[in-house]
């Protein structure tokens, strides 16, 4: 057990993070089960959704996920699953309201500084094989 305030609170976070990847890992191996016994287009997207979750959430590396999903698809395709059509997002009408004039602002004009100018050009070294041609 530990005695230090510190180690304590540790100990607690520790245990409600572990409880929390638990619970997380529960819901990916019921999807992961459901699809497998009934393989569908809806449920592979499911588990796929679940897995971009966990990626998310830091439980599971990205490739992991990716290596898990691409084994998904090559189940559900020996299954003969039919993939689903992915529908394109149409953009929101709030989104195509033009934005009034009065918010538009005018772009900065460049200064340009007095030493920048003087300055004089960078002299280029030779290299002793160009000289010597």
């Amino acid at each position: 057990m530990p005695i230090i305030k510190s180690a304590k609170k540790a100990a607690r976070q520790a245990e409600k993070r572990r409880s929390n990847n638990q619970a997380i890992k529960k819901v990916i191996r019921g999807a992961l089960k459901d699809f497998r016994a009934n393989p569908t287009a809806e449920k592979m997207a499911t588990v796929q959704s679940e897995y971009d979750k966990a990626v998310k959430k830091g439980l599971m590396k990205k490739n992991t996920a990716s290596r898990r999903k691409a084994k998904l698809v090559a189940f559900a395709k020996a299954n003969n699953v039919k993939m689903a059509a992915t529908k394109k997002a149409t953009p929101k009408a709030a989104a195509k309201v033009a934005k009034p004039a009065a918010e538009k602002k005018a772009p900065a004009k460049k200064t340009t500084t007095k030493t920048a100018a003087k300055k004089p050009a960078a002299k280029k070294t030779t290299t002793k094989k160009a000289a010597e041609k």
